[in-house]
């Protein structure tokens, strides 16, 4: 976890850049209006959202009035009451997604794509649900239904997040796939929900990509390199990676009141784990040559 002084700093260094040429296209477009001047900066708000997934905390009410305005007052001077701070929340959006955008790794040439369910309540609620209604939806995973969204990541061999994207919990896995992997090169391994030869066609004839995917059990076992068939065994990669996002970033949580917030705490959970020091890796000195 890094300190908080070094979050604020890299949070900051990227405000003051893109926080000016925002303003500019927010007054070519003519979307700009007046807004009262904040006792609190733009930089140090995404640094509070970001630090609540780096820390035990499961309640972002709890961390910011127990923690936050307990032993951060001398590093935050400007803190407004916690509603204040939950009302200026959406407007921070828009740049925590560009951020995330920076925070991105580089592809390598080896990834592994894999989904997982965002529920934002419980079965027995849906009838009454009203926050992510024509929204959300009901999807199915191998363990049981569910109501709300698919998270899709992309990631590399080093553990880097390299794209995602939201969809409805009914949606195809395999629909999201080819915007996922844009500008992406290289060998792309997932398991059997993506299944597709259309899919694996279309991905080799517009960007070279080699997408492979775990057969079914009622599939014919077709031949593979050694080495992709060694890496294939390595998807647990994302599935760890998933994992971490959802018990310590805590990216899963059914107490949403806005669509927006929704999406707030999704971004800085995948900020938060962008910035951990040590994430999850594949060590494949086997695959390289052998020095002379």
């Amino acid at each position: 976890m890094s300190s908080l002084e070094e979050l604020f700093c890299q949070i900051d260094d990227f405000c003051q850049i893109f926080e000016p040429q925002w303003q500019v296209t927010l007054i070519s477009n003519g979307l700009r209006h007046r807004h009262r001047q904040r006792s609190m900066s733009l930089s140090e708000i995404m640094t509070i959202l970001v630090s609540f997934h780096q820390q035990s905390y499961r309640n972002f009410k709890h961390f910011y009035q127990k923690h936050v305005c307990c032993y951060w007052h001398n590093d935050f001077p400007g803190l407004p009451s916690y509603q204040r701070f939950i009302d200026w929340m959406p407007s921070t959006l828009m740049p925590l997604c560009v951020y995330l955008k920076h925070c991105f790794g580089q592809c390598s040439g080896i990834s592994f794509v894999d989904a997982t369910s965002l529920k934002v309540c419980h079965n027995r609620r849906i009838a009454q649900h009203r926050v992510f209604d024509r929204m959300a939806a009901r999807g199915k995973t191998s363990v049981d239904w569910f109501y709300g969204f698919k998270l899709h990541l992309v990631v590399s061999e080093y553990g880097d997040l390299l794209n995602f994207t939201v969809t409805p919990g009914n949606m195809d896995d395999r629909k999201p796939v080819p915007d996922l992997l844009e500008g992406l090169f290289g060998k792309v391994f997932a398991d059997r929900g993506y299944v597709s030869k259309k899919l694996a066609l279309k991905l080799l004839q517009n960007w070279g990509i080699e997408f492979f995917a775990k057969p079914r059990r009622n599939m014919k076992n077709q031949l593979m390199k050694l080495t992709d068939k060694l890496l294939a065994r390595k998807r647990s990669i994302v599935e760890t990676i998933i994992d971490q996002l959802k018990n310590i970033s805590q990216i899963e949580h059914s107490r949403h009141r806005s669509p927006v917030n929704f999406m707030v705490n999704l971004i800085c959970g995948l900020i938060a784990y962008c910035h951990q020091p040590k994430k999850p890796a594949l060590h494949l000195e086997w695959a390289l040559p052998p020095v002379a």
